[in-house]
This record gives structure tokens, sequence and C-alpha cells, in this order.
């Protein structure tokens, strides 16, 4: 590791049309003080020539093994970084680091890095797809490595789907989260994760509804911080308009009956189920075809509610398989700590996450504070502090609970 105060950073560029983005990247990097060492691929160079990565990074870029052989580059640059961050990881990259190939400088680097290493894959869909590419993804997972799932978008020519290379800010800030953990062990590694953030809305007519006032800060906030943990992030996404966190799989749900749907497709392939959304308790019994109108003289018409499914409940009554973890939010008003007890016991979950709502606390701020609860007679104080820190603890009583997994195993 670097003995600097600038972090250093090794950029590692595969040869991918999306390397021009990376050029952004790099450029966040280092204007926020991180010392930056650009190794692109033989092939990537026919994208983003050698004068530009120069220019941006303020250093010689690193190109081959034969360079500067005196120095050992393809021992020495992974041995002192702090972080190895490659983008775009094609699908050939990630199949020689998968398969330990060390056939240029960047594959040398990335077996010889002790630090933290992420990839940020770009490809087509089918490729993304492709069963070898996910059994190379799931084995560098299940090393330890940070793989982030591909955005959805416009690819190459006139293709859509999942393959492009989320926007550089997203991929800074899973950067910024993993260089924060200061080299911790990515102790998610290899684990299946789903999250549900926001607030699920009810419809009365076309123009109305029934909802509440989660922002999904600390849902995004959880994803974040499990994808730079190592985490295979699923995160479902109830009526929130923040940017999708980097290297997460974000599904768009509206109601609660929607969101029970989505839950119980996704959940039998996690390892741990965080329930951070604000569910709707109720929700009118028929919704209106039309705008329905205020008739002059006369008060509302009263609308019929109906009780929605109790997500959390059902998922702890008939858990997917035995070891899995879920975690539920308990939002409290008042006798926060009265209300969240009962809430545990009546949900049966494994962790319960209380906090206080209103007057200006949790909904809608950056901020957040907790007293997580567990079904093991615990109480776990967080205090106030950025959602992020929150978060973090969270995975840590999360990660301290997770069944070990058998050797060899990497996917379930």
């Amino acid at each position: 590791m670097t003995t600097e105060n600038s972090p250093e950073v090794v950029l590692g560029v595969g040869a991918g049309i999306a390397a021009y983005k990376v050029c952004e990247l790099l450029r966040l990097f280092t204007e926020s003080g991180h010392s930056v060492q650009v190794v692109p691929t033989a092939d990537a160079l026919r994208f983003v020539g050698e004068p530009t990565w120069a220019a941006l990074s303020g250093r010689p870029v690193a190109t081959g093994v034969w360079d500067a052989v005196h120095e050992v580059p393809h021992v020495r640059i992974g041995q002192r970084a702090d972080l190895v961050f490659v983008a775009p990881a094609t699908a050939d990259l990630l199949a020689k680091a998968a398969h330990g190939l060390a056939d240029d400088l960047l594959t040398n680097t990335l077996l010889t890095a002790r630090c933290p290493v992420v990839f940020a894959p770009a490809m087509h869909t089918e490729m993304w797809e492709h069963p070898a590419t996910q059994a190379n993804v799931a084995t560098l997972r299940a090393r330890g490595a940070i793989v982030l799932d591909p955005a959805v978008g416009r690819l190459t020519g006139a293709d859509t789907g999942r393959g492009r290379l989320p926007d550089p800010a997203d991929l800074f800030a899973a950067g910024r989260r993993v260089l924060a953990r200061g080299g911790l062990e990515a102790d998610l590694a290899g684990r299946r994760v789903l999250i549900t953030a926001g607030g699920t809305r009810e419809d009365i007519d076309p123009v109305r509804y029934l909802g509440n006032r989660s922002s999904g800060r600390q849902g995004y906030a959880l994803a974040a911080t499990a994808v730079a943990r190592g985490a295979d992030v699923t995160l479902l996404s109830a009526n929130v308009t923040l940017p999708d966190p980097a290297g997460a799989d974000v599904r768009r749900v509206r109601s609660a009956v929607e969101l029970q749907e989505a839950v119980l497709a996704e959940s039998d392939k996690a390892d741990v189920v965080v329930m951070a959304a604000a569910v709707a308790d109720f929700r009118p019994a028929e919704r209106a075809p039309g705008k329905i109108k205020k008739q002059a003289g006369s008060g509302p018409a009263p609308i019929e509610l109906v009780e929605n499914p109790d997500i959390l409940a059902g998922l702890t009554r008939d858990r997917a398989h035995p070891g899995q973890l879920i975690v539920g939010f308990a939002a409290e008003t008042d006798r926060v700590l009265e209300h969240g007890r009962q809430k545990l016991a009546r949900k049966g979950c494994d962790l319960l996450v209380v906090n206080q709502v209103g007057g200006g606390k949790a909904f809608g701020t950056a901020d957040n504070q907790a007293v997580v609860l567990g079904a093991d007679g615990s109480a776990t104080e967080i205090p106030h502090g950025p959602k992020e820190a929150l978060a973090d603890r969270v995975w840590d009583l999360v990660a301290d609970r997770l069944t070990p997994r058998p050797r060899g195993d990497t996917q379930r």
C-alpha cells in the first residue's frame, strides 16, 4: 500500500467502446486527490490513446511488462495499490481474471494486488448473460472481488439492454465507498442480497394515491454499502427519484401488492433480505377508473380501505431456505423502543432497525439514527450520522450472523 496521504488507485482500462466514459472517471479520481496509475490493455488504446490517459492522470501510462523492467512493473503496481478499479471490464478480462491468466500488465497487476479490486463490466447483453460470463463473475465475487452489475440502457449501435457501463459519477461513488472501508475484507462477497427501498403508493384514481414520506435514501445507502462490501445486490425501488446505486440490479415497483410479488420472486435466491421500504398498511378497495370529481354542496364520498399484505411477516413465516437472514425496519413517532420490540415479536425477523420519524427526522434527510433490535435479545444503538454510516453498521450486524458458506460454494 502507498504510504502517501493520497490513496493510490490503479485504473485498469479494458478494450470496450465504453472506455471513453472512463476518462471522466479518471478525472473524478484525480480531482478528488487520488493518485491514479492508468493501466490500459493494448486493445484499449485503440479506443482512447495513451496521450489522453497521461494528460488526465498527470502520470506516464503503464502499458507493458517490458517497460521500465528494472522497476518490475508487473509486481510493483499491484503491490502499491490501495484500490484496483477495472472499467470497462470486458467479458475477456473477466474470464482472464477468474482463471488467473496473466498475459499483459493489467492481468499481472490483478494477480499481485492485495487491495480491494472492483470490476465494472460493460458488454452486450448476450455476452453478460452467457453462462460462462456469469460463472466467471460468481467465481470473482466468491474470492472477494467486487463485480458491479452493469446498467440497463443503450449499447453499441441500436441495441438496448443490460450491459451498459454505469455513469462515471456512480462508478466514482462506488470506488470511494470501497476506499472508505480502508481495505477491510469484502465480507459480503458471494452473498446475494435483496433490499427494498422507498414508499409504496396505492392508487385511488388515475390522479391520486395514498402514500408516505419515504424518500428511499436509507434503502439506497444500504444497497450502495452492500455493493462496496462485495454483495450481489437486487434493489426493489418503490417510487424513488434517486440515481441508481452503481452495481445494483434495480427493479421498479409501485404498490404494496407489486412489491410483494417482486419480493416473493426474488427472495428465494437471497442470503439476506432487508425490508427498508415503507409499505402502506392499507389500499383502496377499488381504484376509480377516472378522476373522482368534487360535487358542489356535498362532502367527499368515503373511500373503503382494505389491508395490504404483511410482506415482512410472510417472509419470516415462510423462509426461502435455512440460514436466510431477514432484516426489517420500523419507523415510529413515539414510544419508539416499546413499539419496536412489539413489532419484532410480531414480525419474527432476525434484526429490526427502529428509528424515530417525524419533525424533520429520517424521512428525506441525509442522516439518521436508530436502535437495531435482535431476535437474540440484543439492542445496538447507532448514533446520529450519515445514512451510509448507519447502513454499514447494519451490515456489520448482518455479517456477524451469516452462516459461513461451505468451501467452494460460489453461488446458490
